[in-house]
């Protein structure tokens, strides 16, 4: 039971300070009782809040007033006082003295009753009830009756009233239900006849709110109730206005009454008194009621919200910002208050609206008001108590609430709201109220536990949320009224008006003490008798609800859930912990991205814990970077707070896996994700301590059953039951055990049955647990704060000192000790030492805050709390001792994620310079590398090392895209390659930030764009390009690789050995120079003889033991080499003997140009002779030894006529047509005649005379020995012009080309033409007969060359240009040079040689085209959004193309001109650029020889090396080049061949593959052939004879055809099945641009192993590994993916031939027989294949190597199908003109060629036949007569044939637009046998001669007038 009333007090005016103001102060006149009671001393202050507009006389006598005012005391109770006032005359002892002003003042108030006379004034008196319990209506009842007994005079004793009142007890709240009326509903009696019924509220904890809030939503309105009500959870400052006390004290109230449950806990004031107002500016928040007439005061205030409850206003000043409610609460929130307040809402639209239903009671739509309310904190709060730590049980509850973790799962960790009401200290007592888990519980706690789903299930159904809302309202209503039928008052009431009855009642008496005390002391000693008031409070479990479902991302994150992520999540781990690293990369980029979704996350760290579980701790190096990346992701989107729990749920695996650096240190992970700022917030570490000690605190309790299943207490994955609840796997885990709430209950209630012994072991217990968990959790600190590296220190105090700072923000009061310590050790840690102490000291601090605070609010003993602050800095100190070991192993190890270094495959004999430098690897402008256009995945940028060798730069490395993670990218070029290097800074960066990088472009057309990792610092940069550099440009060519090679380690010999056994190589050399210096004098040499093996030798190896020669010793002197001996002594036939072994002397051999011995013996039948006047390079050091001239010239002139040529190159004979008889001469440019004098022999005295006269008289007398050595015949036997065969279709484009620069090689003008007649000084040019009927149009020389048509404007020199002026007989010889250099020649005055003057491009043109063809082909950097024709564009720019077309074009000239019997001098530049270029086309397409594999070799042999080509100047060999650059000369010239090959497919033995392999060998400097510039240099460093001489290494051929020769017996790699020749073929390619290909050399690359020009580091056989079957069982399908620029197509997809060669082999080998070389099974095959075809008699053989294909230029596509019989193999050949053949053996089913391609256009093509028929044509080389149907269709301008007339698919097609002539023919061999001679014709074309034969004579005539008439009309 409790007192109704505490006190009461009765309060009077007492005269103020100025006498007469009528302003007073309030005097207690008497108190009952007089003594306080002990439970509840007297509030002071009291007089102000009777009257809190101030104590003030009045003129009139007002109507009482009651209010009641709250007072708060000094422990936070409120004091209710009730106070009514009355008003009652002064007495005039009490009467002011009035001024004059002052009775103005009262005269002019109205008076309400003119009896009372003027000067009487009122004072006001109060009656105040103080009580500690709110029963307003029972105060105002009783204070009222007290009021009557006094006015109405009524015969009651108001002693008795008052002790009565006084010793009043009704019953505690909260008991439990009544089980009569009369206990639960106490019915009083004040003793005056009165009876008054007191309801107690059923539960204590429910607000008690009248009808007050109701009023206070009728008076502000729904909005500004709302935003109060914000304002108030988010301590803002509140203030009241109103007229009426009453009113301040209901809103209060009611405002209040909203906050449940949630106590409002700052200042609370309903009624201000105004002598207090300066409360007002108080800092702390607060609830104050002012009267409206302080308004004015209230203005100043810049912080408060203002409600004028009179006007319904709320005024929010600028600088407040009220959090709203989160939504969807506001909107749901706000519609339920429109419901209730308004329900004629939801009905004011509707067409016939149903009869209004009755309104709530005011009482009634209070509660429902409060029951919305109600709801609204359910479901802001729901499942808080899944995030309540408990602490300590014993000796009374400690709980924290898991702020972040409550946040994380309700998805509102942005919310504004939510949060400052968490932090609030409402909050914080309503979590040390409301958390503890045995207790009583009420309508919320049933509320929040049990209705959650259904208020989520209503919330889009207004109608089910109102009724849920009036079934709280019914509830709250019951709880103020438990028993509505029994409130029967009955209180006397003064009557009406009786405040205003003339005859004033007496003042109102003092009362008598006495009795008013002993009724209070009866009252005690009756209550002492009674049993003590215990509260009968019903304990129990508070229900904790359903755990809170994880709520998806507030953010619209979709893929937070996904099982597809989480799986992938999962197979990445399980892959890393398996070891599959490959598989583990390709996932982790995915992974990465699923981490961001806190699914995703939980379940990593799910995952990693249960691999700890398994004792999966200890990982290797690569698994540890892995585990560490996907941590630092992990926690890169954790905020401070770590809402989801997840660096909580890292935190023991951080501590746990490990990998060992070396014995004894093991580096754990936290050392790798410490820079994460949640490890340095205070509020993480509280909230994990405190999870963690609940879990220890809980297994406590446990039976030892359960506590079996507990996982152990260190494993424990941080606050798992609490802070994460949304865990499926835990789910069903949840339901058997007890959480630790529940544990906790059931102490609590135990607790009382326990022995104090029992008791006092439980606390110390709990106590040593959470002493335990602060030891253990100031280590797990010291891990985390103190970096790997004390240099980091700076870094991590300012990291720490931010976390601090955050701390003292976010926690308002309730860490106010740790916010005080935080400022002092900011101030501190302002230092700038950054030692290691320092960081020590900064973690010690900030470890020792943490402990303090927990421990302090844990309860630990103070004597625990020392020791610890003792313990700690050890803890810190030994850590940091620790992390010293790691920290030095782990710079050992590189940084994390890189790969291991793929170390390059080397060649023997090459060594690594410098060993690999970590580098990326970056796409440049080829797009194929990553990605672009053609597909395939993005091989570039990889990540990988840089290797520097003696031969190569070798890149290798793996894709850093992880689809491509496996494949090794290999990019590799020769050193002596280097064209460009240049330094780069890159941008855009990988993993880590780069920093510079390299840029190194080689002439191998290969760019390597790299930027160096991290780790490589700028020295190890320098370093590389300076030992790139050395490597580049050596001191002199011995430095280069070809030379260095091996030799430190070469096997099995050692260098001065080899020294020793062959002495005679170097001296030979060496006596070979200094003959050449001194050429006069005698020397005596000591010499071995040598015996080279003869020419037919050479093809086959040399057996071992021959290989040392046997060497004889002779001594002979040597006479000078310019004596003009007819004989050579026997001593230069030594010389002569190495000499003659050389390739130039072999052909000439060959090509019957005479032999040493010829010459020596000076056979005069011989034209030409080979002179040794050369032998010791005295006339001209880049010559050869030996050298062809006219027999009538003597060795002596040959000095003079060298003077008149560049470098003494004077015209020798290089090659002779074995047809034609015609030579090819080549020599240098001429001297022009005013330089010639500076131009003295060099190597021989002068002769005396005029140089200039004698050295032209000599020139001349030379040219006219070379005409006269020639055969007469030239023109006469072969019965046709020169240049006939020689159309324009070759020279100029089919349709001229707009610009000139494509075709043009001279001006026009230059090449004029000269009659018979024409005066000395001009030079004539070539010319043909125009064509008329069957003679075929010959054009000018120089016009053609210039791409001209023929009839153009007049000449220069006025010479008409029409074809009349024809000569009558060719020249004998052609000069072709330079039309600068030409002047200084006189013109034959026989016209027996004639000049043509052409322009040729120079080296430097050649090297600036091949920069830009660098650029085109290999781009630095990548096109961006260029579009696809940028590559043609700058292709185009470079003029590559144009200078390819200038050379086809000039040597298919030089070819006519040496068919039709002329011979030729080129004679251009210095005679050993672009001349060695010519000679060597020209040679090329007039010989088959030079198109086998050995004639090849022989041609470079002789033209290039042998006629001194500068290899090594134009490559820029060595440091001397280095400034002058690469000129790709020879690489032209392959360029060339290449474009001859890929038109002539079927001439040449060799493959594409050979000339790329000798285009990148020529710089690669593997091989010494193509080192030097010549000859004589050769000999001069020993090179020349060594090859024979000494034993040949086996490892290292020193030679590219040695190199060749050894591959070409292992593989047909270089061979060409298409080969097969035409025995006289003379090839004319079309050299136009628009013919021209660029090479694939330039632009293919391989990237899976680099160029595979290096044929030992290719990997395995060339063709795909899935082949390998040796098992030979069922065929399984081998296809395979090629990636373009990854893949080499050679070996991905062999041919057929090499295919079945290979299965030869293994077939062989199987069956134990020798296997046979495979050029020797192929000549087999193809004899056979002859043979066949010659017995059978077949028409048309199926056959390897011939088709009847029409036209004869064989080339582009090869189908190989196969033939009806067996293996045997069809070839079908396409030409380019789309004519094919296909054998007629052969299947119908094979595929069917382009050839087809007409056959669609079936009745078009009828339309087109112009003329048809059938005839005879001779087949190509070895192919029968055969009849076919000719159609001539004179709108394709073709001739068609078809094996008969109905055959659709045409057979071959002769373009017309390449016929020269249409003659009459002669029959041969095989031709039809009754045909007449006469109807046999020949069409002539630019390529070959067809025969046909007509039936009769009269066709063959109609045939060839049609066809001449086809050719006028085009």
């Amino acid at each position: 039971m409790a007192r109704l009333a505490d006190y009461f007090v009765l309060v009077a005016f007492g005269p103020g300070p100025r006498a007469g103001s009528g302003e007073g102060h309030g005097q207690i006149l008497q108190r009952f009782p007089e003594k306080d009671w002990e439970d509840n001393p007297f509030p002071q202050g009291i007089e102000l809040f009777c009257q809190p507009s101030g104590w003030q006389l009045c003129p009139e006598r007002n109507p009482p007033t009651f209010f009641i005012a709250v007072l708060t005391d000094i422990n936070s109770e409120r004091h209710y006082c009730a106070c009514l006032t009355f008003w009652e005359p002064v007495e005039p002892s009490q009467a002011p003295v009035c001024s004059g002003e002052e009775e103005e003042e009262a005269g002019e108030r109205p008076s309400p009753s003119a009896l009372v006379p003027p000067p009487q004034l009122f004072a006001p008196k109060t009656l105040v009830l103080v009580s500690r319990l709110d029963h307003a209506e029972v105060f105002r009842n009783s204070l009222g009756l007290i009021y009557t007994i006094h006015v109405e005079g009524l015969s009651v004793s108001l002693e008795n009233v008052i002790g009565n009142l006084l010793t009043c007890t009704i019953p505690i709240t909260g008991a439990a239900q009544p089980d009569s009326v009369e206990e639960g509903a106490r019915t009083i009696s004040l003793g005056a006849g009165d009876r008054q019924v007191i309801q107690t509220p059923l539960t204590d904890s429910l607000p008690v709110s009248c009808c007050s809030v109701a009023l206070l939503f009728r008076q502000l309105g729904i909005t500004n109730v709302l935003a109060l009500f914000c304002a108030a959870l988010t301590e803002h400052k509140i203030l009241f206005l109103s007229r009426s006390y009453q009113r301040l004290t209901d809103a209060c109230r009611g405002l209040l009454a909203l906050l449940f449950p949630l106590r409002y806990s700052f200042t609370y004031v309903p009624i201000l008194p105004a002598q207090l107002l300066e409360v007002l500016s108080t800092p702390t928040p607060f609830i104050i009621g002012v009267n409206s007439l302080f308004q004015a005061e209230t203005q100043e205030l810049l912080d408060v919200i203002i409600a004028d409850l009179d006007g319904g206003t709320v005024t929010v000043p600028e600088c407040v910002h009220i959090p709203p409610l989160p939504e969807p609460l506001h909107s749901q929130t706000h519609s339920a208050l429109c419901m209730v307040l308004d329900p004629e809402l939801e009905r004011a639209d509707l067409a016939f609206p149903p009869p209004a239903t009755s309104t709530s009671s005011l009482k009634m739509q209070d509660k429902e008001l409060r029951a919305v309310f109600l709801r609204l904190f359910a479901q802001l709060l729901q499942g808080y108590r899944w995030c309540l730590h408990i602490v300590r049980i014993h000796p009374e509850p400690v709980i924290r609430f898991h702020k972040a973790a409550f946040l994380g799962q309700r998805g509102l960790v942005e919310d504004d709201f939510l949060l400052k009401v968490l932090e609030g200290m409402a909050f914080a007592g309503f979590v040390s109220e409301r958390g503890v888990p045995y207790r009583t519980t009420d309508l919320f706690d049933e509320l929040v536990a049990n209705e959650v789903k259904r208020m989520r299930a209503d919330e889009n159904q207004p109608q089910r949320v109102l009724r849920h809302v009036k079934e709280l309202a019914e509830q709250l209503y019951k709880n103020e009224n438990p028993y509505p039928a029994v409130t029967m008052h009955k209180v006397q009431r003064p009557g009406e008006g009786s405040h205003l009855r003339r005859v004033p009642p007496r003042p109102f008496p003092r009362l008598d003490e006495s009795t008013v005390q002993w009724i209070i002391d009866q009252a005690t000693a009756k209550l002492q008798g009674a049993p003590p008031a215990v509260r009968a409070e019903k304990k129990a479990t508070v229900p904790s609800g359903p755990p809170m479902a994880a709520i998806v991302e507030r953010n619209g994150v979709v893929h937070a859930n996904s099982a597809r992520r989480l799986e992938v999540v999962r197979n990445c781990i399980s892959y890393v912990f398996e070891g599959k690293m490959l598989e583990a990369k390709k996932l982790l980029p995915a992974v990465l991205r699923a981490l961001k979704g806190r699914a995703a996350r939980r379940c990593l760290t799910r995952e990693l814990h249960l691999h700890v579980q398994q004792n999966r701790a200890v990982l290797d190096h690569q698994q540890f970077d892995f585990v560490v990346r996907m941590m630092n992701c992990c926690l890169q989107d954790c905020t401070a707070m770590d809402e989801h729990g997840i660096a909580a749920a890292l935190l023991p695996l951080v501590t746990a896996f490990c990998r060992k650096l070396s014995p004894g240190v093991t580096q754990f992970a936290y050392s790798c994700v410490q820079e994460h700022v949640v490890w340095s917030t205070p509020q993480f570490w509280e909230a994990m301590f405190y999870g963690d000690v609940q879990t220890h605190i809980r297994a406590l309790y446990l039976e030892p059953t359960e506590e079996e299943d507990l996982p152990s207490a260190k494993g424990e994955v941080g606050p798992t039951e609490v802070s994460a609840p949304g865990k499926e796997d835990e789910e069903d885990e949840e339901e058997e055990e007890r959480s630790a709430l529940d544990v906790a209950s059931e102490q609590r209630r135990l607790w009382p049955t326990l022995g104090r012994d029992k008791q006092q072991e439980l606390v110390q217990k709990e106590e040593s647990t959470v002493f335990s968990q602060a030891i253990h959790y100031a280590n797990r600190m010291s891990y985390l704060l103190l970096p790997l590296d004390s240099s980091k220190s700076r870094l991590l105090r300012e990291r720490a000192g931010l976390g601090d700072l955050e701390s003292m923000s976010n926690s308002v009061v309730t860490n106010s000790m740790a916010g005080s310590v935080a400022e002092s050790y900011d101030t501190e840690s302002g230092f700038e030492d950054a030692e290691t102490s320092d960081v020590a000291g900064a973690v010690v601090r900030f470890i020792n805050r943490f402990v303090d605070k927990v421990c302090t609010e844990s309860g630990v003993t103070s004597e625990h709390l020392k020791g610890l602050h003792v313990m700690v800095p050890d803890i810190v100190q030994m850590h940091i001792e620790t992390l010293e070991a790691v920290h030095r192993e782990s710079k050992r190890l590189p940084p994390i994620q890189k790969p291991k270094l793929l170390r390059p495959s080397l060649l023997p004999g090459e060594e690594c310079v410098l060993d690999g430098l970590r580098v990326y690897l970056l796409p440049d402008g080829r797009e194929e590398g990553s990605g672009g256009s053609v597909g395939g995945p993005a091989l570039l940028p990889a990540e990988g090392a840089v290797f520097l060798t003696t031969y190569r730069v070798i890149f290798t490395g793996m894709p850093t895209d992880p689809p491509v993670g496996e494949q090794a990218v290999v990019r590799s070029f020769p050193v002596a390659s280097l064209t460009k290097e240049k330094r780069i800074s890159v941008q855009a960066h990988m993993d880590q930030f780069l920093q510079d990088g390299l840029q190194l472009r080689s002439c191998t057309f290969q760019l390597l764009k790299m930027a160096f990792d991290e780790e490589v610092g700028s020295e190890s940069a320098e370093v590389f390009r300076k030992h790139l550099h050395k490597l580049r440009y050596p001191p002199d060519v011995k430095g280069t690789f070809a030379f260095t090679a091996g030799s430190v380690h070469t096997a099995g010999r050692q260098p001065r050995a080899a020294k020793e056994k062959s002495p005679s190589l170097r001296t030979l050399s060496r006596n070979l120079v200094k003959n050449a210096k001194k050429t006069i004098g005698r020397q005596y040499v000591t010499r071995k003889k040598y015996n080279p093996p003869s020419w037919e030798q050479r093809g086959q190896p040399v057996p071992p033991e021959d290989q040392e020669d046997e060497i004889s010793v002779s001594e002979e002197p040597e006479p000078s080499t310019l004596t003009p001996a007819s004989a050579l002594k026997p001593s230069d036939r030594l010389t002569m003997n190495s000499l003659v072994e050389r390739a130039c002397c072999r052909d000439y051999q060959r090509l019957g140009l005479g032999t040493l011995s010829s010459s020596l013996s000076r056979a005069k039948s011989e034209p030409f002779r080979v002179t040794p006047v050369n032998r010791m390079y005295a006339i001209c050091r880049s010559y050869p030894g030996l050298l062809i001239v006219p027999q009538s010239v003597q060795d002596n002139t040959l000095q003079r006529i060298s003077r008149c040529y560049r470098q003494n190159r004077f015209p020798v004979v290089c090659w002779r047509s074995s047809r034609s008889k015609a030579v090819l001469l080549r020599s240098g440019g001429l001297h022009g005649k005013g330089v010639v004098g500076l131009f003295k022999a060099q190597n021989a005295p002068s002769p005396g005379q005029s140089q200039a006269d004698s050295s032209s008289l000599e020139q001349e007398k030379y040219l006219q020995a070379v005409v006269s050595s020639m055969p007469r015949h030239a023109d006469a036997a072969s019965g046709r012009n020169t240049l006939s065969g020689f159309s324009s279709v070759h020279m100029a484009s089919h349709a001229p080309s707009p610009r000139a620069r494509v075709t043009t090689l001279s001006n026009p003008t230059t090449a004029s033409v000269t009659r018979r007649s024409a005066p000395r000084g001009k030079w004539g040019s070539i010319r043909a007969g125009g064509r008329s009927s069957g003679s075929s149009l010959g054009v000018d020389v120089g016009s053609r060359l210039a791409g001209k048509d023929l009839l153009g404007p007049p000449q220069a020199n006025g010479a008409p240009s029409e074809p009349g002026f024809l000569r009558p007989q060719r020249a004998a010889l052609y000069i072709i040079g330079d039309k600068a250099q030409l002047k200084g020649v006189r013109p034959d005055p026989l016209q027996q040689w004639e000049l043509v003057p052409i322009e040729v491009f120079e080296v430097r043109q050649v090297k600036a085209s091949f920069k830009k063809l660098l650029k085109a082909c290999v781009p630095g950097c990548p096109a961006g959004e260029q579009s696809p024709t940028s590559y043609l564009r700058s292709l185009e720019e470079s003029e590559w193309l144009s200078q390819i077309h200038k050379l086809l074009q000039v040597s298919v000239l030089v070819v006519e001109l040496l068919d039709s019997g002329s011979s030729v001098l080129v004679s251009l530049e210095d005679g050993w650029d672009i001349t060695t270029q010519v000679v060597s086309l020209v040679q090329l397409l007039s010989d088959p020889y030079y198109r086998t594999l050995e004639g090849f070799r022989l041609l470079v042999e002789k033209e290039w090396l042998s006629f001194g080509h500068r290899f090594t100047h134009r490559g820029a060999h060595t440091l001397a080049g280095q400034s002058s650059g690469f000129a790709p000369i020879f690489l032209q010239f392959l360029d060339c061949v290449h474009q001859v090959h890929s038109q002539f497919p079927m001439e040449f033995e060799f493959s594409q593959f050979y000339l790329k392999f000798l285009s990148y060998h020529h710089v690669s400097h593997r091989f010494r052939t193509f080192l030097l510039d010549s000859d004589y240099e050769r000999i001069e460093l020993g090179l020349l004879y060594e090859e024979k001489g000494e034993r040949k290494s086996q490892q290292a051929c020193k030679s590219v055809w040695e190199y060749v020769e050894r591959l070409s017996k292992k593989t047909p790699v270089f061979y060409n099945y298409m080969y097969a020749p035409e025995d006289t073929e003379v090839l004319r390619p079309y050299s136009n641009v628009s013919n021209l290909k660029v090479w694939d050399f330039y632009t293919q690359e391989t990237l899976a192993e680099g160029p595979p020009y290096d044929w030992e580091l290719a990997q395995g056989p060339p063709e795909p590994l899935e082949e390998e079957r040796p098992d030979g069982g069922a065929p399984q399908s081998r296809r395979r993916v090629i990636w373009p620029c990854y893949d080499s197509r050679l070996r991905a997809q062999p041919d057929a031939i090499s295919r079945l060669l290979e299965e030869l082999q293994r077939l062989e080998s199987e069956l134990g027989r020798p296997s046979e070389r495979w050029k020797d099974t192929w000549d087999r095959v193809k004899a056979a294949q002859r043979s066949e075809a010659r017995q059978d008699g077949r028409s048309t053989p199926s056959s390897l190597l011939m088709s009847s294909v029409s036209h004869h230029r064989r080339s582009l596509g090869v189908y190989l199908q196969e033939g009806p019989v067996g293996s045997t193999l069809s070839l079908s050949l396409d030409s380019d003109q789309s004519s094919s053949s296909t054998p007629s053996s052969g299947r119908q089913a094979a595929r069917r060629s382009t050839s087809t391609l007409y056959s669609q256009f079936q009745t078009a093509e009828s339309e087109n036949r112009s003329y048809e028929g059938t005839l005879y044509k001779k087949g190509a080389f070895m192919k029968p007569w055969k009849a076919r149907w000719f159609v001539l269709d004179k709108t394709k301008h073709q001739l068609r044939y078809y094996d008969h007339r109905v055959d659709t698919e045409c057979k071959g097609v002769i373009d017309l637009a390449e016929v020269e002539s249409v003659t009459p023919g002669a029959p041969t061999m095989g031709a039809p046998k009754t045909v007449d001679e006469k109807a046999f014709f020949d069409v002539k074309t630019t390529r070959r001669v067809y025969n046909f034969c007509a039936q009769d004579v009269h066709l063959a005539q109609q045939w060839v007038d049609r066809l001449q008439s086809c050719l006028s009309d085009a």
